[in-house]
């Protein structure tokens, strides 16, 4: 399998990336975020989230690499966030390119 591999904390996923993820993610862009992260709460953003648009919310993280959820990999139009090992076994399994 080939990769390219990012820091995201450095290089943040880009916004076409972002709304790929969030197609993968059956559109729920809270699953991109980073919840626990300290810039999330710092900006009180689990209050702020539900009525911020999906634009905004995009926008918040193409800027900001510590407010997305990682491990971050996108292979073609599908990834996964965040870290569960059985759902990444077989995501990877399938898989032939990532980001990370």
């Amino acid at each position: 399998m080939t990769y390219e591999k990012a820091v995201i904390l450095d290089t943040p996923p880009t916004r076409a990336e972002l709304k790929t993820m969030l197609a993968a993610q059956g559109g729920n862009v809270k699953k991109l975020f980073n919840t626990s992260g300290e810039v999330y709460r710092e900006m009180k953003l689990g209050a702020k989230l539900d009525s911020m648009s999906v634009e905004q919310a995009l926008d918040l993280l193409a800027s900001n690499g510590r407010l997305v959820k990682r491990p971050f990999v996108l292979v073609g139009d599908t990834g996964m966030v965040g870290f569960n090992e059985n759902e990444w076994k077989t995501f990877l399994a399938g898989s032939k390119g990532s980001r990370s």
